[in-house]
């Protein structure tokens, strides 16, 4: 399906894409060794670290995954919009002061570092085991970058699928393997006010200025559209439903991309600012992604083959073709700027927890940038290859790769904060059995198997904390 790109719309595209490498270049020359690389020397204010956190974890799939979801479920979407803000909330408020200066403290520049020197009883286990899940399921997330740039490039230009795939994904390098840290901190505030603007626009347009006699008749909508109590065939939801639905605001706590934010706040002043900041950005995005469905079900009726290309389709309808090339390029920079990030802490750990720790102790600061953006290409050309597949929808692998990390890292980071007889094994135990009863859950159907992967992800993951901390603290002090 091509849009039939008019020349404003090339010509908006064109014109981010030089300003986001022109940040890139400009970071380049801010580099000057591993730590600005990987964390831009703890620099960041306020206003960019909530900003690119907020672009970072939404991504690709809150103009693409959301409202498509919202498209098809209607006031179901709530949920998981709703769980959402408060595990964002909830994260700011109980992770993000701790662990900026716990960070802060140690000089870690990674989590698996901040873990390695949080519990020095096994740092080479921990390092290694961390690095290893991290690496696995920022393939599997950065792949859903890739296929909403596939989706996004075939739709607007008519591009073939897998080399409209490989267009996003060498965007994405060139000012990630530039610019590092910096560059995607400065890029991804840019990209969350331009999508902040056009989850604005394209809602408001349809609600208020549409003609309403384009509209679809109201006799087409789904039966529990607009009640979040029921599916849309009118079925009541069930609670695992609504358990799996508001689940996803766990996941915030083990997401290395929002935690390295964190981490490079410039003072502990400015967590509380970002706090507000990031809250706000999040609530008006969330319900401009859901109301960009609802929209699309309004003015579109329910007809549309992929529902996750209703936000451009109502671009393309609606908006006059500069203001369609600013909002079609929002959608743009929210697969840019949660693509950069994964691929940035995927290197990052690639490098300082693995590189260095195990195989080249003494490298000098070049060598290791240099092995950062080495890994930047590789892991991106595996998730390129992992994306290819024209019929992957982008809100499933995300909630995969979400889930993944907030039962792998989630409990390991909160507790590692909070309780302080918590142990380093512990912190092995609940990482492997998060992360595998993610990998097995996800693959298990039926029944109890429909709960949302992280739930039960978390709950044994915290479990197996407590149990292997508890005999460990048992052991010792017998010992003693």
């Amino acid at each position: 399906m091509s849009l039939n790109a008019d020349i404003p719309v090339i010509i908006s595209f064109a014109l981010y894409l030089a300003a986001m490498f022109g940040i890139g270049v400009y970071a380049w020359a801010r580099t000057r060794n591993l730590a600005d690389y990987i964390l831009g020397g703890r620099r960041l204010g306020a206003w960019v670290a909530a900003l690119s956190a907020g672009a970072s974890d939404m991504s690709g799939w809150l103009l693409m995954g959301l409202p498509g979801y919202a498209y098809a479920a209607g006031l179901e979407s709530l949920w998981l919009a709703g769980g959402l803000l408060v595990g964002t909330w909830l994260n700011w408020r109980i992770v993000a002061p701790r662990l900026r200066e716990a960070t802060s403290k140690n000089g870690s520049l990674t989590i698996p570092e901040y873990l390695a020197k949080r519990f020095t009883d096994c740092p080479s286990l921990l390092r290694l085991v961390s690095a290893l899940f991290i690496i696995i399921f920022f393939s599997i997330y950065t792949c859903s970058g890739m296929v909403a740039g596939g989706k996004l490039f075939n739709a607007v230009f008519g591009i073939p699928y897998d080399i409209a795939v490989l267009s996003g994904v060498a965007a994405v390098i060139i000012y990630t393997f530039a610019g590092g840290f910096l560059a995607v901190s400065w890029t991804d505030t840019v990209q969350a006010t331009l999508m902040f603007l056009a989850l604005i626009a394209v809602p408001l347009t349809v609600f208020f200025f549409s003609d309403t006699a384009c509209m679809s008749s109201a006799t087409t909508f789904p039966p529990g559209f607009f009640n979040p109590l029921l599916a849309p065939d009118r079925t009541k939801l069930s609670i695992v439903a609504v358990i799996s639905l508001a689940a996803w605001g766990a996941g915030y706590f083990g997401q290395p991309h929002i935690l390295a934010r964190f981490m490079a706040v410039d003072s502990e002043h400015h967590v509380k600012q970002a706090e507000r900041i990031a809250v706000s950005w999040t609530f008006i995005t969330l319900t401009g992604a859901v109301a960009a469905g609802i929209a699309g079900m309004i003015y579109l009726g329910p007809g549309l083959p992929d529902g996750e290309k209703v936000f451009i389709v109502l671009v393309h309808r609606l908006m006059p073709p500069v203001v369609a090339g600013v909002c079609l390029s929002a959608i743009l920079a929210a697969i840019m700027s949660t693509a950069d990030s994964q691929l940035l802490v995927s290197a990052s750990v690639f490098t300082e927890d693995f590189y260095r720790i195990f195989l080249r102790k003494n490298a000098s600061q070049k060598e290791l940038v240099t092995v950062g953006r080495t890994a930047v290409i590789v892991i991106a050309a595996v998730a390129c290859l992992l994306a290819l597949d024209p019929e992957s929808r982008v809100l499933e692998i995300v909630s995969y790769a979400w889930a993944g990390f907030g039962a792998a890292f989630g409990p390991v980071i909160v507790l590692s904060l909070y309780w302080k007889r918590m142990r380093g094994n512990g912190a092995v135990a609940g990482i492997i059995t998060g992360g595998i009863t993610v990998l097995i859950w996800k693959n298990l159907k039926g029944g109890i198997f429909e709960l949302y992967e992280i739930v039960p992800g978390i709950i044994l993951a915290s479990l197996a904390i407590a149990v292997v901390s508890m005999i460990e603290n048992m052991r010792n002090e017998k010992q003693g």
